[in-house]
């Protein structure tokens, strides 16, 4: 959904001459003829884009309604500045009394522009904030990195690569270039006219002075300092400086321990150039390697040291150094090297769902008539984001339309889209786009929500008229080639999603970031928490677009590009979002979701409401094939849902599609069960139609959830199990038929421009197959010592036994024993055991309950890993409390390997006290998280 309103007062601009580049690499080829020198018109195949925006409308500005144009440094002018990125203020000046931007999150570092150079800080203690709605990691200052004098008038963006950038800074007299990024735990700095200037926000506390080195701690943070070979330190109270010794660099490093000072010393002059991603899909597998280019400013060192996110590390196979950082998104853990790779499975993109015999033919055939025949299937919208939605929705049911053979209802959505398309692609009209040769981007009139003042938005606004394009493209190719529509969907998609890296008219991925895996919705990222996105899903609407148009028009580069967008984000969405694993959120953040991710944390909140049920279901609309994703991570789902209802005090009322939907992904029957119990009489959600929902739910409903731990060797294509019944679907594009081979063995033969889909249990080459649990790994506690991936139980408690006035520090006293028996897993590389556990000690003093976790991985009795935690000490104050594994281990033995059939164990005594306590049971506030697939 948008970003923040804001109104702009109108400008007009002069006639703008539009910057082309062939892209035939990428298959965007540019088809637009030079434009003349006044307004005009330009065409692209059939379609056209105007080069100056409509009369009384405004492009990007400052919030006083000014006009804005990039601020750029000498190293950037003329180039397309990707403006929806982590760093994006430094380009784009939103507000006018602030020319050196807002804090910036690269994580793990945190970084704010200053006259002086840059403030840098390393959060590591979260707050929660908002009346308990938002978790953040706020940047504060430790230190400021500058040149001694410098005092410059604002900060400017003079370089920039895939997700490093290079801050600017010139008084006339010193200029200053620092290089900044994710993952890196570097600030690299050129400069002239001073000496290297850093000022602590404290004094510092020296642990190592090496000369040219310098190790300090600053609020509990330990840097190094690196000046030249020859330059020395001088400490004065708050001020440090150096002389450059005749050189022009000087760097620094946040440390995760004093220790580490000789390692990352090794690297401090290896100054990295560029960083570029690169991804390729095959058999099902997404591959990516992130690279960075160093250049050795003394010695001959090119090698480096890069923190990887949680959804990174999860997925490289490339050894890890033992160091760590701590950032909003959960533990960064390190590498040493100047490049990591990854590898997933593919996440799965569907027209839409399979024909299935549970679904009602005739009242199908009644709820799609709703639709077609509606007096305005397009409800009133005019701009570019409501316009969208409606696409969406008549895009869904043009192939259930097709599936039933109603093919005059199937006809009659398709010239709908048509046509509305049409008129938004032809320039001159009530509604089009229209390119700013400042800022290097189109823009929609009517625009909404920011997408022109502000240039928030635009793959999530465009997402929708590249996937209703996709449908149309699916039935007439003849609509989609390049000398009829398709020139102008490609062309958005330059704007929004571009792959090339030298097109001279738009940017790379505006909006995606591909270090930290997901997009970023704010044009100008002027906010103190950084940027944000609040719709991950409308953003992988934009990718499964993609995958869909590229697949109908034969342009692979496109699809696979759709691919490893939706692949990469789909695992963000899981951990920063949903925090799957239960490793992301800090434990005093009481909720299992967030509507918003932001730089600095998340926040239980959406920018129009905090009604639970928008909070939950902004980020699952809109709901397509290229939805089934989500289904990955079933546990989360259910204690998703489980959340909104007990937030919401019982089942969604306003957004029940969306979240019945959302439930199927995980447990059709009862999904399907709520809608049935409204016999359809109830009111869609904007995107949503009962004709789309009840396909959906029926069709989940027959042949069960998705099974995302099987993939096909086509990215159009997906498996879904229900019992030990698993089918098979596959969309093939292609004018000849095809075999689609799944990963467990399974072959599905395709028809051209068909769907099809076959049953079978499926077989598993995989010489060592790793099982994975269809409930997930996410466990609740049952009195009566059960451990369960089902919810909905009501909330109970069992009483943990005294200690009797021993102490039991470590060594089970009458246990409270919770198992699971039967349990199929594959252990998770870098993953750990998590829980949270609520207990309660009353007004007792002195009570201290404890934890062990023990797997059997055979089931055989024995016990092959056991990890026993640090005691909680209670309160003596009525109430639960959090007792969860950051308490940290205490003892552990033996090693994790996969499940089969094994068994999982949970106990908790009281290590000291003398009175018994309470521990929660029944409810998704105490649960086991195990580290497994």
């Amino acid at each position: 959904m948008p970003s923040p309103r804001t109104t702009a007062a109108a400008r007009s601009r002069p006639a703008a001459v539009l910057l082309s580049a062939a892209l035939a690499a990428s298959g965007l080829t540019v088809l637009a003829a030079a434009p003349p020198a006044a307004a005009a018109a330009i065409p692209v195949g059939a379609g056209s884009y105007s080069d100056t925006r409509p009369a009384g409308t405004s492009g990007p500005t400052t919030d006083t309604g000014a006009a804005v144009t990039p601020k750029l440094g000498p190293g950037a002018q003329g180039k397309p500045v990707p403006t929806n990125d982590w760093w994006s203020s430094l380009a784009f000046q939103r507000y006018g009394d602030n020319p050196w931007g807002t804090p910036m999150y690269g994580h793990p570092l945190t970084y704010q522009a200053t006259s002086a150079g840059l403030d840098i800080g390393y959060p590591t203690s979260p707050s929660i904030v908002g009346d308990g709605r938002q978790y953040e990691y706020a940047h504060k200052r430790d230190l400021t990195l500058g040149l001694t004098g410098l005092n410059s008038p604002d900060t400017r963006a003079d370089a920039w690569s895939d997700w490093t950038v290079t801050p600017y800074w010139s008084d006339g007299a010193r200029t200053l270039r620092t290089t900044i990024g994710h993952g890196s735990p570097y600030v690299y700095a050129k400069g002239s006219g001073g000496s290297a200037r850093i000022s602590t926000a404290t004094a510092p506390t020296v642990f190592a002075d090496q000369g040219n080195v310098l190790g300090i701690t600053v609020g509990g943070h330990h840097y190094a300092l690196f000046a030249p070979t020859g330059a020395d330190w001088n400490v004065s109270g708050t001020e440090i400086t150096a002389g450059l010794a005749g050189k022009d660099y000087f760097s620094l490093a946040v440390l995760p321990s004093t220790d580490a000072l000789a390692t990352y010393r090794k690297y401090a002059f290896s100054f990295v150039t560029d960083s570029k991603a690169a991804w390729s899909y095959a058999g099902g597998t997404v591959r990516a390697t992130y690279t960075l280019t160093t250049q050795p400013q003394e010695g001959s060192e090119r090698g480096t040291l890069q923190a990887l996110y949680r959804h990174q590390w999860l997925h490289t196979a490339d050894p890890l150094t033992p160091y760590t950082y701590v950032s909003p998104r959960g533990v960064m853990k390190v590498r040493e090297a100047a490049s990591f790779s990854t590898s997933q499975r593919a996440a799965s993109v569907l027209p839409a769902l399979p024909k299935a015999s549970g679904t009602d033919t005739a009242r199908l055939r009644g709820y799609l008539g709703e639709v077609a025949g509606a007096a305005d299937p397009f409800s009133g919208a005019t701009d570019t984001y409501w316009t969208g939605k409606a696409l969406g929705k008549l895009a869904q049911l043009v192939p259930v339309a097709d599936q039933i053979g109603e093919n005059a209802t199937r006809d009659k959505l398709l010239g709908l889209l048509k046509g509305r398309l049409q008129e938004w692609f032809t320039a001159g009209g009530a509604n089009g786009f229209a390119y700013d040769r400042d800022w290097k981007t189109l823009i929609g009139y009517p625009a909404s929500y920011g997408s022109d003042t502000e240039l928030n938005d635009h793959h999530f606004h465009y997402s929708y008229y590249v996937y209703a394009a996709a449908v149309v493209a699916q039935y007439d190719p003849a609509w989609a080639a390049d000398s009829a529509w398709g020139g102008m969907v490609k062309t958005l998609v330059r704007d929004a999603a571009n792959p090339s890296r030298t097109d001279a008219a738009y940017p790379f991925l505006r909006g995606f970031d591909v270090y930290a895996g997901h997009s970023w919705a704010s044009g100008h990222q002027g906010f103190a928490a950084g940027n944000n996105q609040e719709s991950s899903s409308e953003s992988t609407n934009l990718s499964a677009g993609l995958v869909l148009w590229g697949a109908a028009t034969g342009n692979n580069e496109l699809r696979d590009l759709g691919v490893y967008l939706l692949t990469t984000e789909s695992e963000a969405i899981a951990q920063y979002w949903f925090d799957a694993d239960q490793q992301v959120f800090p434990g005093s953040f009481g909720h299992d979701t967030v509507g918003m991710v932001w730089g600095s944390g998340g926040a239980y909140a959406t920018w129009w409401t905090a009604n639970p049920e928008e909070i939950h279901g902004i980020n699952v609309l809109p709901v397509t094939g290229g939805s089934l994703h989500l289904a990955g991570k079933k546990a989360a789902i259910r204690r998703n849902i489980a959340e909104m209802e007990r937030e919401n005090g019982g089942p969604a009322v306003e957004w029940k599609d969306i979240l019945w939907e959302f439930q199927s992904l995980a447990d059709p029957g009862p999904a399907k069960a709520k809608f049935d119990a409204t016999g359809g009489n109830y009111t869609p959600e904007a995107g949503e139609s009962r004709a789309h929902t009840y396909h959906w739910l029926t069709t989940l409903d027959s042949l069960g959830a998705p099974d995302t731990a099987i993939t096909g060797d086509l990215p159009t294509s997906a498996v879904f199990t229900k019992g030990t019944t698993r089918t098979y679907a596959a969309h093939n594009h292609g004018p000849t038929a095809r075999t689609v081979t799944f990963s467990d063995g399974g072959k599905l033969t395709v028809p051209a421009r068909s769907t099809a889909t076959g049953t079978g249990a499926g077989g598993n080459p995989d010489p060592d197959p790793e099982p994975e649990p269809p409930t997930g790994n996410t466990f609740q506690l049952r009195t009566g010592g059960t451990l369960t991936t089902a919810t909905g139980a009501g909330a109970g408690s069992d009483t943990i036994a005294s200690a009797g006035g021993a102490n039991h520090d470590g060594a089970p006293h009458q246990p409270l024993v919770y198992e699971a028996r039967g349990v199929n897993g594959a252990v998770r590389s870098g993953a750990a055991t998590a829980f949270r556990l609520q207990v309660d000690a009353g007004a007792a003093v002195g009570l201290g309950q404890q934890a062990r976790v023990s797997y059997d991985l055979t089931g055989d009795g024995s016990f092959e890993r056991t990890e026993t935690y640090q005691y909680f000490a209670t309160d003596p104050v009525a109430g639960w409390e959090e007792y969860s594994q950051a308490r940290g281990l205490k003892s552990a033995t033996g090693t994790l390997g996969n499940l089969r059939g094994g068994t999982v164990r949970l106990e908790v005594w009281s290590a000291i006290g003398n009175a018994p306590a309470k521990l929660q049971t029944g409810t998704d506030r105490s649960v086991l998280v195990i580290p497994f697939q």
